[in-house]
Formats: C-alpha cells, structure tokens, sequence
C-alpha cells in the first residue's frame, strides 16, 4: 500500500529541501508541483519560465487529480507530492483530495512575507497559501510541521513527522547530493540555486524578520491562519 502524501506549503519555506529529503528516501517517489501549469494558466500570472512551466505540465487540473491518485510503477511506499497551497484554486474540485494523506509545512508570516517581498513587491495574502492550508487541514487534517523546527531538529522533527504518516523514518532523508534532479519542475533553474548548492537542511537562523512597513497588515492578516495550523504542530 502507497501513502500518497500531499505536503503542502507556503512560498519562501523549506519545500524544496523537504522533497529532496523525502526523495532521498530508497521507497519513495516525488512529484515537484503538479498544478503549478494550471495556476499560471488560470490565473494569467507571469512568472519566470512560464511559458515552459506551461509547456512541461498539463494545464486541466483533473489530468492532475487523476495522475496523483492513479497507479503507480512498481511498489512504492510513499508518493510524496510537493504542493504549493496557493496554487490550489477555487475552480479545482476538492474531491479526490479524500483519496490523498495530507500534511503541511508552514512558516512564520513575517518570515514568508520578509523574504517573498525580495523577490515579487506587492504579495497578497491568497499568495501565501495560509487561507488555503487551512481550508485543507479542517477539510483532512493532517500532521503539521513548523519550518523553524526541521531546520532546528531535522531528525526529531522528521522522525515524527513520518510517525504520524505511518511509516518509517530514513536517516538519509537528511542528507543528499547536491545539484539537480530528473524530478526538479522546469522552473527549477529560477528558483532552486540554494537547494542545488545544498546536501542538507540548512542551519536555522534565528534573525528576526525584516518585513517592509507597507506589508506589516499583510503579515496580521495571515497570523491568525498560521496560529490556527501552528497549535497543532508536531
């Protein structure tokens, strides 16, 4: 039997360095934003590379559902699926999401909200992903996971976090080869220089976040999403 897990998150997190985790596990295969082709379709937005995000995925997001709850190659133990919450849009139907295991990695808002003000000016807070994660976790439930605390613990917090997925926890899932994967989306050469560079969780920094004066109520407004999901914590 394959745990089909739905990891979602936030932009400005750790994802990426949690599906190299996960894929470096001997029994799991990983799939890097499966709706991301949809969403920028969807919503006409331009990000960098995408015209061949469009071209690499399939933009109807039922292609999607049913590639993700479809069958598998081989005996696979966990089909780890990296989400970016945001791009779970109103239009996407909810229901296969019930044959899926879910989980989610959040982050401080003052954190998201420092570092994607770096690089895109003006976020709002359907881009964050916090509303979305919400909407799932009282949908599903699901274990939940702080950013902060894998990068302070990565094998506590690890080790419970597949504890409550219901399968076993790798010691190489903190550690890894750097450079790319045949499993990296397209926009990979845009966005994932730090985890190419990388062969672990990085270690945590404790500096607090610089968020622009302007996207302070950005950050209320995404707190109480955050505290909802960060009491249940693991």
């Amino acid at each position: 039997m394959t745990t089909r897990v739905a990891m979602w998150s936030g932009p400005r997190n750790i994802s990426t360095a949690m599906m190299r985790s996960f894929g470096a596990r001997p029994d799991t295969l990983v799939v890097d934003e499966p709706l991301y082709a949809h969403y920028l379709d969807a919503t006409g937005i331009d990000h960098p590379g995408r015209d061949a995000v469009l071209n690499s995925q399939t933009r109807r997001w039922e292609d999607v559902a049913a590639a993700l709850t479809g069958p598998l190659p081989g005996t696979l133990a966990v089909y780890y699926q990296k989400h970016m919450a945001h791009h779970l849009l109103p239009d996407i139907g909810r229901e296969w999401l019930g044959a899926l295991t879910h989980a989610f990695l959040i982050r401080d808002p003052a954190h998201v909200v420092a570092s994607y003000a770096r690089v895109r000016g003006e976020p709002t807070l359907a881009d964050l992903g916090f509303p979305q994660q919400v909407e799932i976790f009282r949908a599903f439930g699901g274990p939940v996971v702080e950013a902060a605390d894998v990068l302070r613990d990565p094998a506590g917090t690890l080790g419970r976090l597949c504890a409550a997925l219901g399968f076993a926890f790798y010691p190489a899932m903190l550690s890894w080869a750097p450079g790319p994967r045949e499993t990296d989306g397209v926009w990979a050469p845009f966005w994932y220089d730090s985890v190419w560079a990388s062969s672990s969780f990085a270690p945590y920094d404790p500096s607090p976040a610089v968020v622009p004066p302007h996207l302070a109520p950005l950050v209320e407004a995404a707190r109480p999403y955050y505290a909802e999901l960060a009491r249940h914590r693991l």
